[in-house]
C-alpha cells in the first residue's frame, strides 16, 4: 500500500508503465518509407565542393590502410544515417571488409527494427506526444523486448540479439517450468539474472512460448540483420528513458542494461585493436564521443597495466552538418569562452589522441561518396 504521506512529502509514487495503452504499429502514421529513402550503393551521390571530395578521398586512403594493417574500423553513427537511407552501401561496406565493428544509440536500433519489420518509421513527435501515443507502439516494444530476453539467454549483446531476432523472422522463447527448473537448480549460475527476468516477462505479459515467428520482408534493409549475417559486430549504446521502447508495458530496464552493458564491453574490444586503425563517427553527437572516451579509457588503463603502449596512431573522421563552430579542429580545442567548446562531438574527439579531422557534410552524401571512391582506388 502506498504512504498516503508520499506526496504531502513532495515524493510522487512512480509511474505504472504496465498500465500503459499501446496501439498497433500498422495504425501509426509512419512519416518515412523504406522504398523511399533507400539509396542503391550504385547511383550517383549528391554533388558536393571539390574540399569535402579531397577530404573523403584522404578518409578512404586511411581506411584502405587500416584494412592492409589489419586494424579496427569503426563506424558510429545516428539514427538519421539510417534513415536518410544509408543501409545498403553500409551492407556493401561490411561486405568488402571496410568496415569491422558499427555502433549505434538506441533509436538506430528501433528505426532499423521498424524498417525491417513494417517498412515505415519516424512519427511526429509534437502531435503524438500531446495524445499520448508517441512511442506506445505495441509491437515496437514488444518485439525488441523479446529478442533482448531472449538475447540475454546466449549471452548476446544488444546489437546481436536484436540482428539475429531480424535475420531469423523471430525467437524461440522456453517454457516457464524450464526456467523455473533451472532457477531452482542452480540459483547461482550467472545465467540467473536473465532467467529470471524473461520469467517475469511470460508471466507478467502472457507471452507465448516456443517459437515465436515474426516476418521481416524488409530484412535486407536492415543494417543489423546484415551485420549477424556477416558475422561483424553492432553493438547499441542506449539510455534508459531516452528510446521510445521505455514506453511500453514490457519496459525492462534489466534486460536492456544487461544487452547493453555486454556491448560496451565488445565495443572496448574493437577500440582495442585502433592501432593504426580508423574511426568514423557520423551523426553522433552526444553517444558517440561518450561512449568512445570511456572505452578508449578502459582499453589503455588494461594497456599499461600489461606494459603497453596506449592507443596509437588512429585516425576519427567526425561527420556532422553543423559548421563545427568555424573553429579549425585541427588546431585543438578553443578556449572555454568560445562557443565552440561546447560542441561535445568534436571536443570529445579532439582529446582522444590519434588525430581528428572534422568535415561538414550530410551524412548520407558523405558515406556514399565514401563507398564510390573505396570502390574505385
Amino acid at each position: 500500500m502506498q504512504d498516503p504521506n508520499l506526496r504531502s512529502r513532495g515524493t510522487a509514487a512512480p509511474l505504472d508503465l504496465r498500465k500503459l495503452k499501446v496501439q498497433p504499429l500498422a495504425q501509426r502514421r509512419s512519416l518515412t518509407k523504406i522504398e523511399e529513402i533507400l539509396i542503391p550503393p550504385e547511383s550517383t551521390p549528391a554533388p558536393c565542393s571539390e574540399a569535402l571530395l579531397s577530404s573523403i578521398h584522404q578518409c578512404a586512403q586511411r581506411i584502405l590502410t587500416a584494412r592492409h594493417r589489419g586494424a579496427a574500423i569503426l563506424l558510429i553513427y545516428g539514427a538519421h544515417l539510417l534513415r536518410n537511407g544509408a543501409s545498403l552501401i553500409l551492407s556493401e561496406m561490411m561486405s568488402q571488409g571496410w568496415l569491422t565493428h558499427l555502433a549505434t544509440n538506441g533509436a538506430g536500433s528501433i528505426h532499423d527494427w521498424e524498417y525491417a519489420f513494417l517498412g515505415r518509421s519516424t512519427e511526429n513527435v509534437e502531435q503524438n506526444v500531446a495524445t499520448g501515443t508517441f512511442g506506445s507502439w505495441d509491437e515496437t516494444g514488444r518485439n525488441i523486448h523479446l529478442a533482448l530476453l531472449a538475447g540475454g539467454m546466449r549471452r548476446e549483446g544488444y546489437g546481436r540479439a536484436l540482428g539475429r531476432f531480424i535475420a531469423e523472422d523471430g525467437v524461440t522463447i522456453p517454457s516457464p517450468q524450464a526456467l523455473e527448473e533451472a532457477l531452482k537448480s542452480d540459483p547461482s549460475h550467472s545465467l540467473t539474472p536473465a532467467r529470471a527476468e524473461l520469467l517475469h516477462a511470460i508471466r507478467t505479459h502472457n507471452l507465448k512460448t516456443g517459437r515465436i515467428r515474426v516476418a521481416h520482408e524488409w530484412k535486407h534493409a536492415s543494417i543489423f540483420a546484415q551485420a549477424y549475417l556477416k558475422s561483424i559486430p553492432l553493438t547499441v549504446h542506449p539510455g534508459l528513458g531516452y528510446d521510445i521502447i521505455s514506453n511500453h508495458p514490457m519496459f525492462n530496464g534489466a534486460a536492456i542494461g544487461r544487452a547493453a552493458e555486454f556491448d560496451f564491453r565488445q565495443f572496448g574490444a574493437a577500440v582495442e585493436g585502433l592501432d593504426g586503425g580508423v574511426v568514423l563517427s557520423i551523426g553522433s553527437a552526444i553517444m558517440g564521443p561518450q561512449v568512445f572516451e570511456k572505452s578508449l579509457s578502459c582499453a589503455n588503463n588494461l594497456r599499461l597495466q600489461s606494459g603497453r603502449p596506449i592507443v596509437h596512431e588512429h585516425e576519427i573522421y567526425v561527420v556532422d552538418l553543423q559548421d563545427g563552430g568555424h573553429w579549425d579542429w585541427s588546431q585543438g580545442e578553443p578556449p572555454k569562452a568560445n562557443p565552440a567548446y561546447y560542441l561535445r562531438f568534436c571536443k570529445s574527439y579532439s582529446r582522444m589522441g590519434g588525430t581528428m579531422h572534422y568535415v561538414c557534410c550530410d551524412n548520407a552524401t558523405f558515406i556514399h561518396h565514401l563507398y564510390q571512391r573505396l570502390r574505385g582506388l
